[in-house]
């Protein structure tokens, strides 16, 4: 038998610093962002967030080699660089591998492994869990849909087809985070939305390609062989975001739509899967 033998039952009342909600907001954020980046992980869990990234800035980096190797052959053919609002579709399919892969990542993980329960019975609430996480994953996803088209601007500029001054500069600028924000947004909040729905980060990132999938084929199919109005590939998560970032950079969009509908419906797809998300972790049992 133990002689093991307890005197004293209680708690000790912390009497250091106490930081606060925003704190605590901040904290986690910063380590959803590691995480969804596979640092402080094991090799292999950084291996495809990584190459995604690489794909995402491979093009960019061709162009500015090709520019700055031999800029008079370029300067001739000046169309040879794509535009801003273009190169999204060379790197839309890194783009969407790559939320696929950090989106799940940052919620699926806590209930899998019962750390949502510990973060709740800090000072936050499952609402600014939330939030917590998509802070989170905005500069990460910025990797990729904002990082790319600054270094094509490199590219242009090298060529003497970027902007013209500071203003036209700052103005590009301010079109790239628009850009780049439209995508993040709907994008998140649909793999999000995913990842509310399980616990396993694979069937998770599944469900994502498989909803932008489905909504391709579905509006492609009731567009191109039923004859139905196009307005309906503003149902499109393959189409929709991109259509955005073209008006942005005040280009006129492949759809016969106007930009308050193209706007509208980004902004469908996000609250949309917001409002599934909340739903889901306002009704999810969780022990404390």
């Amino acid at each position: 038998m133990s002689d093991a033998q307890i005197y004293e039952q209680g708690y000790r009342k912390h009497d250091g610093q106490r930081l606060g909600v925003a704190a605590s907001i901040r904290s986690l954020a910063i380590h959803s962002a590691l995480r969804a980046l596979g640092l402080r992980r094991t090799f292999w869990a950084k291996l495809l967030p990584i190459a995604a990234v690489v794909i995402a800035y491979l093009p960019a980096a061709v162009f500015v080699g090709i520019a700055a190797l031999i800029p008079e052959e370029i300067t001739n053919e000046v169309d040879a660089i794509p535009t801003y609002h273009e190169y999204y579709g060379f790197i839309s399919a890194a783009i969407i591998l790559f939320v696929a892969l950090v989106g799940p990542e940052v919620l699926c993980t806590d209930r899998r492994h019962g750390m949502l329960g510990l973060y709740l019975a800090s000072p936050l609430t499952r609402e600014t869990y939330l939030a917590s996480k998509v802070l989170g994953l905005l500069p990460v996803l910025g990797l990729v849909t904002l990082g790319p088209p600054l270094l094509l601007l490199v590219g242009r500029t090298l060529v003497d087809a970027g902007p013209d001054n500071v203003g036209g500069f700052l103005v590009l600028l301010l079109r790239a985070l628009g850009g780049a924000i439209a995508v993040t947004a709907v994008y998140v909040a649909v793999a999000l939305a995913a990842a509310s729905l399980t616990d396993r980060r694979a069937i998770a990132s599944a469900g994502f390609i498989l909803s932008l999938f489905v909504s391709g084929t579905i509006t492609s199919t009731l567009v191109e062989s039923l004859d139905t109005s196009e307005l309906l590939y503003l149902l499109n998560l393959t189409v929709v975001p991109f259509e955005l970032v073209q008006r942005i950079y005040g280009v006129e969009g492949n759809l016969d739509a106007s930009t308050a509908a193209v706007v509208a419906a980004n902004l469908a797809w996000v609250l949309g899967g917001a409002a599934l998300v909340l739903w889901r972790y306002r009704r999810l049992a969780v022990t404390r």
